[in-house]
């Protein structure tokens, strides 16, 4: 029997094994992940930024572990000789209507304990030349890694200090015990003293499993990218956002230099009716009547009509992204932008309809869930871990 399974070995799964052995050196841990590779979904397919936390609310556990997190991600990648850069980032007023809620954000990135600078346009034009808006903020603590290379990291720490992981091993069932949990798997049964559920797009489905209501629904966006052609890289110098619409959980579409020299941008944001659904053609029809079935996603959905039908027309539309994208930067043509991969957001969603607006840990019988874990998870993914085996020390 082991003291600690942990399912799901993308950057939080890693993370919380990584933590646990520190905190118990002596511990049996065994890691499971159904992919034959680790961080496959979430974490290697996000954009690769290493957020500040200027958007979360003040006091939230979002916001304290991201701000944290943001620091001591830069220091995991220092002392483990990880490519990474603070590039800082830009966010944008580009209509008067925005001025007041550039201002609110300003506010809220006071309030989180960040160094930020309100800019001028003029200013702007210093860091981007090419943005075209009326006014900034200037987000000097953000910055760019590759997320699959940290989570290897993770990982290669973990098995050194001498946990198991164990890759292709899909969990199809959970039995509670006086003991602990029972898990079966496509590889065999394994004992747990305690289960830590962090299966992302799954982690609603694995605590159902493990016999305790998951409080939320997971609800899987697609964010689609395009990629600027090289030609095209130089109209980007760090990273430009636009100022978000704070009734619309995304961010909307903007561009992002990637750790590796390329530029993306977007994402959209649209229903996945497949919660591992990475091109507009994936289709899971158990997914889908389980997200269409739901009553808090019409709730949602009746909510943000308005913007979901822009977010579907830019998923179809090219033209229409680029348009989004051109209030940011009017240089920016049709040709200059190529298709790139997708990533797939797992968004809890209550049954009224509204998100689950922090990170969500529900305690089990000798178990933990994390239950919502979305962006800025891979930035906080270190304190997320050590906030987790903190609860489980104080269980």
């Amino acid at each position: 029997m082991y003291d600690f399974v942990i399912i799901g070995g993308g950057i939080v799964g890693l993370s919380t094994a990584m933590a646990l052995g520190q905190r118990y050196p002596q511990a049996q841990i065994l890691l499971l992940e159904k992919e034959n590779h680790f961080a496959p979904h979430q974490t290697g397919n996000n954009s690769g930024v290493i957020h500040s936390g200027i958007y979360y609310k003040p006091g939230s556990l979002r916001a304290k572990l991201c701000r944290e997190g943001c620091q001591s991600m830069v220091e995991f990648c220092q002392k483990y000789n990880i490519e990474y850069d603070v590039c800082g980032k830009v966010i944008v007023a580009t209509e008067p209507e925005e001025l007041p809620l550039l201002e609110n954000l300003y506010q809220r990135g006071l309030e989180n304990g960040l160094e930020i600078q309100k800019i001028t346009a003029e200013q702007v034009k210093e860091v981007e030349p090419y943005v075209q808006c009326l006014a900034g903020i200037k987000v000097n603590s953000t910055g760019i890694v590759n997320y699959t290379q940290v989570a290897q990291k993770y990982a290669e720490i973990i098995a050194e200090r001498g946990a198991k992981l164990q890759l292709s091993t899909k969990v199809e069932t959970i039995k509670n015990t006086s003991e602990g949990a029972i898990i079966q798997t496509n590889k065999g049964e394994f004992k747990a003293k305690f289960l830590i559920n962090c299966a992302g797009l799954y982690s609603d489905r694995i605590t159902q499993l493990g016999g305790v209501k998951p409080q939320a629904k997971i609800i899987p966006f697609r964010g689609e990218y395009y990629e600027l052609i090289p030609e095209k890289r130089h109209l980007v110098k760090t990273l430009i956002y636009p100022v978000p619409n704070p009734n619309f959980p995304f961010l909307g579409v903007h561009f992002t230099r990637m750790i590796d020299g390329n530029v993306h941008a977007g994402p959209n944001a649209v229903l996945s009716l497949k919660r591992e659904g990475y091109k507009k053609t994936d289709f899971d029809f158990a997914d889908t009547v389980d997200t269409l079935t739901y009553p808090g996603f019409w709730k949602l959905a009746t909510k943000h009509a308005k913007d979901g039908i822009e977010e579907i027309i830019r998923s179809f539309n090219k033209a229409a992204f680029v348009q989004s994208l051109q209030r940011l930067i009017p240089e920016v043509q049709s040709e200059d932008l190529i298709p790139t991969h997708a990533g797939v957001r797992a968004q809890a969603l209550k049954n009224d309809g509204k998100l689950v607006d922090d990170f969500l840990i529900v305690e089990g019988r000798n178990a933990m869930h994390v239950c919502n874990a979305p962006s800025p998870a891979a930035t906080a993914s270190l304190e997320i871990g050590k906030a987790i085996v903190e609860k489980v020390a104080n269980v």
